[in-house]
């Protein structure tokens, strides 16, 4: 039983150790279960090296589910289950045997419909030749909406979540097409929002566009209190652009080395320099810490700031970056004492999993 929301990292890292982790590996099992049981042999390879390859991605989110309280079961089963789809969708657009954008659209809308449980669900792969996944996809939405449906307030949060869900589905679109289409694609997709966001490049907007974090948070507050519009808009506010960007900007930061040698497109890499990149990295951070300092809850959300910098930063993929160390120091020291805290015992976990 949760009753209270952690306010010191020391409390919080014993929780998510010793509830959170455990319960996102129950659940991430059953999926990977049903994943081996897919029939058509590319979709359940993509599945089960979606679940193999971001798990941390699963482990990250499920944190929100502490905002549930009492019902954080409840939350964490719809974080592991939507975040399931986008770690699934973005591994079959990745490797797709198509570079069609209606078919993109399409995988997607399973994320639109997971987000409201009136939707009937679909035949999310109709473009596209692989079809029998043995109602995989179609299970986790529904698992997703099951959730949703038992929510008093939802109709308070539909537009926020469905919101953010448009924004992330269509940087996935736009991002996943012909190579030499996908930056001419994203610049005219950011001129319909740029004047709102003057202080954001095309590739940062988009950046910010891929996180699910503000759907995670608006979902747990939801589970455990009624909750008003203007509650709601206030989260909204507080997590994009700057949170959700800083979060995906780091996840690129990590992953150049490997989205080079796979011919992915990657945000990081669009900065003129590594200073440069380092100043909007900083930059993200204040931005990010100023927007939450007004959230109930606040040292819950500023801990979520400096995990994200902790926990990125302590993955082995940033030894293989030119020029780490700077970079790693300069974000670490900005992030303070919480940032160093949650670095090391990332890492010290991480160890001890590996032994």
């Amino acid at each position: 039983m949760l009753n209270a929301i952690p306010k010191t990292a020391p409390f919080l890292m014993r929780f998510v150790y010793q509830h959170v982790f455990p319960e996102v590996d129950k659940e991430i099992n059953y999926w990977k279960q049903r994943a081996t049981q897919i029939p058509d042999k590319d979709l359940r390879e993509q599945a089960l090296a979606s679940i193999s390859s971001k798990k941390f991605h699963c482990q990250g989110g499920a944190v929100y589910s502490i905002l549930a309280k009492s019902n954080w079961q409840t939350a964490l089963r719809f974080i592991v289950a939507y975040q399931t789809i986008s770690d699934y969708l973005d591994n079959l657009c990745d490797r797709s045997t198509s570079l069609d954008p209606e078919d993109f659209r399409m995988l997607h809308y399973s994320m639109e419909d997971a987000l409201s449980p009136n939707n009937p669900t679909r035949n999310y792969y109709c473009y596209r030749d692989e079809q029998e996944d043995g109602d995989y996809l179609k299970d986790l939405v529904l698992t997703c909406q099951s959730t949703l449906s038992a929510i008093t307030y939802y109709p308070q949060i539909k537009d926020y979540l469905l919101k953010l869900e448009q924004l992330y589905s269509d940087l996935q679109v736009h991002k996943h097409v012909k190579e030499d289409e996908r930056e001419k694609r994203l610049e005219t997709w950011f001129n319909t929002y740029k004047q709102g966001f003057p202080n954001l490049t095309w590739y940062e907007f988009s950046a910010c566009s891929g996180s699910t974090l503000g759907i995670f948070c608006i979902v747990s507050y939801a589970l455990e209190q009624d909750v008003e519009k203007t509650f709601v808009d206030e989260i909204f506010k507080s997590y994009f652009p700057y949170m959700q960007g800083l979060h995906i900007l780091l996840d690129y930061y990590i992953d150049q080395k490997e989205d080079i040698e796979e011919g992915d497109l990657n945000f990081c890499t669009y900065y003129k320099n590594k200073d440069h990149m380092k100043k909007r990295l900083l930059y993200f951070m204040e931005q990010t810490k100023l927007h939450v300092k007004n959230l109930p809850n606040k040292q819950f959300h500023e801990m979520v700031h400096s995990g994200l910098v902790g926990l990125y930063l302590a993955d082995n993929k940033v030894k293989e970056i030119t020029g780490n160390k700077e970079v790693t120091r300069a974000l670490l020291k900005k992030g303070g004492l919480r940032s160093f805290f949650f670095h090391l015992n990332v890492k010290l976990y991480n160890r001890l999993k590996k032994g």
